[in-house]
């Protein structure tokens, strides 16, 4: 997976500065993964978020007004993916997938959920047999149109 330039210097500079994802959210008073999406490029902020993420990173204008671009979504290359982490989430689909698509439809009818209406937040548990890793995925459910 090829990161763009821009994340790089970004991630760089959050690195310079002993930064985390969280501590972004602070400032911003966004969700850290939604920040995180901006970064990677997956999203893009308005004016204002921009100008406090670079402020926060101490870079110059020229980032910010790329943030603001247009994002490129769906950047990850189209194989499996070989970063273990990553990869976890496509056994997830792989093993879990159909049972999840089945009680989706079962309960709300034949649609999707949506990945625009959504909200996605990861919480650390602790667990004294080993922390624990919490996904919540929230998106509006979308039927298909009937015509």
């Amino acid at each position: 997976m090829s990161i763009p330039e821009i994340t790089e210097k970004l991630l760089a500079a959050k690195k310079a500065k002993d930064m985390t994802f969280a501590d972004l959210e602070q400032i911003l008073g966004r969700d850290e993964v939604w920040i995180a999406s901006v970064i990677y490029r997956q999203a893009s902020a308005s004016e204002e978020e921009a100008q406090k993420i670079v402020e926060a990173l101490g870079l110059g204008p020229e980032v910010a007004i790329a943030l603001t671009d247009f994002p490129v979504k769906g950047s990850l290359d189209p194989v499996i993916p070989t970063d273990p982490l990553i990869y976890r989430f496509y056994e997830i689909m792989q093993v879990y997938g159909m049972p999840m698509k089945a009680v989706i439809h079962e309960k709300f009818g034949d649609g999707i959920m949506s990945a625009i209406d959504f909200t996605l937040d990861i919480e650390k548990e602790e667990d004294p047999k080993g922390d624990r890793v919490k996904v919540t995925m929230c998106g509006k459910f979308l039927p298909y149109k009937k015509w």
